[in-house]
């Protein structure tokens, strides 16, 4: 199914200025419902080697609608709330229009829709408590198991169902005590064969799987584990430059993105030991890191300069222009497609100024690349009304964020994250925290007991605090009087989680010893089934 990209624009514009049906305020939660007829749902050891197979699931319920009152908030609030920002690569909106109608003939599916949108209301109505998203979600993940268990199953099914399962452990704020679906949901989608030439709902669970590893990798210096050369990117920027081929330039500056993570990962490996004058101008390694961050710093020129022209601001307004009298400028895009995609691209300006090979200190004309890119990503998250976008922008601010040396615009910045918060449940009180130590204002705590890497794999999770704590003592003994820009974050080099997810054998599985191999006729049999 294709829709139109004028009316997706028109719908989601109105969908912001006009909301109907959904205020999370104005719904008391229902009553109690009885018991459910399923059994029990899963513990976190449902996936240990010691747990016994589920019995095969049930036979599919078809459904013309949805017809409880309950599940039907739970859709509308996924659906208006969270599939939005699934959405934001997507033309066809798969998991906001699309699916949903999949859904009533896809169990799994549809517990998985539903345990995301309970799951969204209880981050921004105090009212509803998570045992219900938690309910949804063993139910889901137990028939997802199920599946698995049969070399018949429908792979695109499962696979599009424990990518959304992923989506909701990351919203969730005990993802770590559960089962995690992150290597289990990359496995799947290998198993499909989807990447970025797939069309349909497989390129749809593709770029939103990738993206969600970069915006960890960009918090944590991870490098991406699916390297993405292997993407299959159309990198050939003669081609789609008219008007509605956003998003195939989103899809390149992602990719761009991807390759930046990477080098500032490596970067970060070569830059464990000090590196003398000499080996900074001379030295082998320095000038292969140069020449390959050259590279990097003219694909962003060029897509910059090839991007259609509606990928650039339609209007541009000088702090002391805007109505609010905001300490940023008013950078205004319209497809949010587009927005993203500029978020990405002075994300990318930022990390690469801050990563000149050649340079131990950041020159004068890094500085101002820096905090130009920076201004310009606080100016469109300052002004931008899509909800869709705020999810995303997180990332992208905080990295703008931690460049910033004037009071004023450090303190709009927390009242910008405060009000993603407030509208999309989004927990980044430790982005507040980061900031604030960044910036001078306060000590980090001392260390506590060190946290676990699975801990670490969530996209809201603090890195560990001891690593902080011990780098503000360092910045303490030298902080200096007069304000500065601050130098990149010094981050720990973790190792992404995924890293060792990249090939899998029946008995190294994420989801082993529930799945079992589908033969490779079965997986073509179901391609394209939900494009």
């Amino acid at each position: 199914m294709h829709m139109g990209e004028s009316n997706n624009n028109r719908e989601e514009v109105n969908n912001h200025a006009h909301r109907q049906s959904y205020n999370p305020n104005n719904y008391a939660p229902p009553p109690p419902p009885p018991p459910p007829p399923p059994p029990p749902p899963p513990s976190s050891a449902t996936m240990s080697s010691e747990h016994n197979l589920s019995p095969p699931p049930p036979q599919k319920e078809v459904r013309s609608h949805l017809n409880d009152k309950e599940e039907t908030l739970f859709m509308q609030v996924f659906v208006e709330e969270v599939g939005i920002w699934m959405d934001s690569l997507d033309p066809h909106k798969h998991f906001s229009r699309l699916l949903p109608f999949s859904s009533l003939s896809e169990p799994m599916l549809l517990n998985a829709f539903l345990a995301c949108g309970a799951r969204h209301l209880t981050l921004v109505n105090p009212a509803y408590h998570e045992d219900k998203a938690l309910n949804y979600y063993d139910t889901a993940t137990r028939l997802l198991l199920n599946s698995l268990q049969n070399p018949n199953r429908d792979t695109e099914m499962c696979a599009t169902t424990a990518v959304i399962l992923n989506v909701y452990e990351i919203m969730s704020e005990r993802a770590t005590q559960r089962m995690n679906h992150i290597a289990g949901a990359r496995a799947l989608l290998k198993e499909c064969g989807w990447n970025a030439r797939t069309k349909g709902i497989g390129g749809a669970c593709f770029w939103l799987n990738v993206s969600m590893e970069l915006l960890s990798c960009l918090h944590f210096n991870w490098a991406v584990a699916w390297e993405p050369d292997e993407w299959g990117v159309d990198m050939d920027f003669s081609r789609d430059s008219e008007p509605g081929k956003e998003e195939i330039w989103a899809y390149r500056i992602t990719y761009i993105l991807a390759k930046i993570a990477n080098f500032r990962a490596a970067a970060n490996t070569a830059n464990q030991q000090e590196v003398n004058y000499s080996d900074m101008y001379l030295g082998e390694t320095t000038q292969k890191r140069y020449q390959e961050w050259k590279r990097l710093r003219d694909l962003c020129d060029a897509w910059n300069d090839r991007c259609p022209r509606n990928m650039h601001p339609l209007a541009y307004l000088h702090s002391y222009q805007t109505s609010a009298k905001s300490a940023f400028p008013e950078v205004w895009l319209i497809k949010r497609s587009a927005i993203v995609a500029r978020l990405f691209y002075h994300t990318a300006m930022v990390l690469l100024a801050q990563l000149n090979p050649w340079m131990t200190r950041m020159s004068e004309e890094m500085h101002d690349t820096v905090m130009s890119h920076s201004h310009q990503i606080c100016g469109i998250a300052a002004h931008v009304k899509d909800r869709g976008v705020a999810s995303v922008a997180l990332r992208s601010l905080a990295i703008a964020a931690e460049c910033l040396t004037v009071r004023r615009e450090q303190e709009e910045i927390l009242v910008i994250f405060q009000k993603i918060t407030k509208e999309t449940g989004w927990r980044v009180g430790f982005v507040y925290k980061e900031l604030k130590i960044k910036w001078g204002w306060e000590a980090p705590d001392p260390p506590p007991q060190p946290t676990s890497l699975l801990q670490s794999a969530m996209l809201h999770q603090n890195p560990p605090p001891s690593t902080q704590y011990n780098q503000y003592q360092r910045q303490q003994q030298q902080q200096q009087q007069q304000q500065q820009a601050p130098p990149p974050r010094k981050l720990p080099h973790l190792v992404n989680p995924l890293i060792s997810a990249t090939h899998f054998s029946s008995d190294s599985h994420p989801y082993h010893p529930h799945y079992v191999s589908a033969p490779p006729q079965q997986v073509d049999r179901h391609h394209g089934h939900y494009m």
